[in-house]
């Protein structure tokens, strides 16, 4: 089975456009960019200077903590949940990198 070509999707987070590269579906990886916008405007009431790397490492930590407390069970590793964990890892360093 081959994996399909990169497609750029734009997604915007915490005000920022974003143009994300993966092989991943479009409409998936803007399902997660929603979920890490809303994760950082969430974090931003916890960060009194607003400063935007570190409403992301709140946002990532709070992520971070969501997946441990899933039941042992649901975080067995396999093949997919592992590509698609790396795939959402790239995709956060590209949008922190373009924060530089």
């Amino acid at each position: 089975m081959t994996e399909p070509s990169p497609a750029v999707v734009a997604v915007e987070i915490f005000g920022l456009r974003y143009p994300i590269r993966s092989n991943l579906p479009g409409d998936y990886v803007g399902k997660l960019a929603d979920y890490v916008d809303a994760k950082m405007h969430a974090a931003a009431a916890e960060v009194p200077s607003g400063e935007t790397v570190r409403v992301a490492v709140v946002a990532a930590l709070n992520i971070a903590d969501e997946l441990f407390r899933l039941p042992e069970s649901r975080r067995a590793p396999d093949a997919e949940a592992d590509r698609r964990a790396a795939s959402i890892e790239r995709l956060l360093d590209i949008a922190l990198a373009q924060e530089d």
